[in-house]
């Protein structure tokens, strides 16, 4: 069946723990060209979406020579759901259905207990760190630089009050929970009795709400309140959970009174988390907040580069150069699209080359031909200024004008990847040498003028949006 011969090919191209943890369970079903994917929570779903099925799709595509065309997870929380060790990939939903009329027996009252009494088991699993996410593996840039070194310093200075809690804010898929889980790996390992927890909020309310139905709240306070450090992802999503909110507060604060550092991350700045409790806010910037900006095309080639090597592929330069150029939002999808090429030169049996990475690419470079180009930068940038267009582009040389135009020069050669004389040619037809000095004038701007810097990033984060 196609799924089966999925899970033989995914098995090869993911770790052991990965296959075991997070693929092998998935149920299947196959109905009018679509495979879907049947995992028992939300938070199953979208680790598969973010991470691996992409891969699915393309294998499954390839496997079933053009049949399926699309592959969907959904979450089915009903019995059978999820597989255990020993049973066999399920190929229909029909396995669902066997146990939701079974009464319960004594039997089955003893399984009950059985899967109770490891409960605490499963959820040290849960919160167990990602190996990988040390600080030898993390690639710094400019756009991270100074989050990587707030982060060893507060490993040498633990609960100091000037870094805690040490706020990480910024888009999806920069390296936040690579560096606050870098920080937990470093402590285990220079301390291997150290109390450490790994959470998202999401996980944090589940378990409170848990503790609650079995009147265990007490020892879940006991156990948050005595740590030694204590890394919460995704803060911002605590929103609207009132009981949870209010345990946090109380921990947060527990812990903080006793110096104990505290780690959070979130998409955004601290006081811009309006939905959540002005008290909890405030308390957020106590500390030291660290921004964390989308890598710059030297970061991003570098990310590959490292990434590549990790998992043993060959990949050259000019390849990652390209990919660095077609992907610049996040780390996650350069990851992403990085697998994809893999994946696709491992099918056809060829090294990987531009053709391979340009074929791998192709739909990458469809969106962003509709997204992202040097008239829609200039746009950008001319409302941003609020000055005409075509004095964007025009010859006048006055300092309201040349500094934008530089910028949008920079931003053009950052993000489209378009050619010297390209860019040029869109800016009034001015010369390549133009375009390389003004690109050379950015970068050195953004180091030495942190207004400009700033503006800089504000539009970077517009035009990937």
């Amino acid at each position: 069946m196609l799924w089966t011969e999925c899970l033989t090919r995914l098995r090869q191209e993911l770790s052991d723990n990965v296959f075991a943890m997070w693929i092998r369970p998935l149920v299947s079903e196959e109905k009018d060209g679509v495979l879907y994917l049947y995992a028992p929570n939300p938070y199953w779903t979208r680790y598969i979406q973010e991470h691996h099925l992409e891969l699915i799709n393309i294998l499954a595509e390839q496997l079933s020579e053009g049949r399926v065309t699309k592959v969907e997870i959904t979450v089915d929380s009903r019995p059978g759901a999820i597989l255990k060790p020993n049973e066999k990939p399920a190929t229909s939903t029909s396995a669902l259905q066997q146990n939701t009329t079974v009464k319960p027996t004594r039997s089955a009252k003893k399984v009950t207990e059985s899967e109770n009494s490891t409960h605490q088991a499963k959820l040290i699993k849960k919160r167990q760190l990602n190996s990988l996410f040390t600080f030898s593996l993390f690639v710094e840039g400019r756009s991270n630089q100074m989050a990587a070194e707030t982060c060893r310093k507060v490993l040498t200075q633990l609960g100091a009050s000037q870094h805690n809690p040490l706020f990480l804010y910024g888009p999806t898929g920069l390296g936040k929970t690579h560096l606050m889980q870098a920080v937990g790996n470093a402590l285990l390992q220079a301390k291997p009795n150290a109390r450490v927890m790994y959470m998202t909020a999401e996980s944090f309310v589940q378990d409170f709400v848990a503790s609650l139905q079995k009147g265990k709240v007490e020892e879940f306070k006991k156990n948050c309140r005595s740590l030694d450090l204590l890394l919460v992802d995704d803060i911002h999503l605590l929103a609207g959970k009132e009981a949870s909110l209010v345990e946090f507060f109380y921990t947060f604060n527990a812990l903080l009174d006793e110096s104990k550092q505290i780690i959070l991350t979130s998409d955004r700045y601290p006081k811009e988390l309006t939905e959540l409790d002005p008290r909890l806010v405030s308390r957020f910037s106590w500390g030291l907040s660290v921004g964390v900006e989308p890598p710059d095309i030297e970061t991003r080639i570098e990310i590959l580069l490292k990434k590549a090597e990790n998992t043993g592929v060959d990949l050259p330069r000019n390849c990652a150069l390209f990919i660095a150029q077609q992907v610049v939002a996040n780390v996650r999808e350069l990851e992403g699209a990085l697998n994809k090429v893999v994946a696709i030169s491992r099918f056809k049996g060829c090294e990987i080359d531009l053709d391979t990475v340009r074929e791998s690419l192709k739909d990458v470079l469809a969106i962003r031909a509709r997204t992202i180009s040097t008239e829609n930068i200039q746009r950008v940038v001319s409302e941003y200024f609020r000055i005409p267009l075509k004095e964007l582009t025009g010859p006048k040389r006055t300092r309201i004008y040349a500094r934008p135009r530089q910028l949008a020069m920079g931003l053009a050669r950052e993000l489209t990847g378009d050619s010297f004389p390209e860019i040029g040619l869109a800016f009034g037809g001015r010369d390549h040498s133009t375009v390389m000095h003004a690109c050379e004038k950015v970068q050195s701007l953004c180091k030495t003028d942190p207004i400009f810097d700033e503006d800089y990033k504000n539009l970077m984060r517009l035009l990937q949006s």
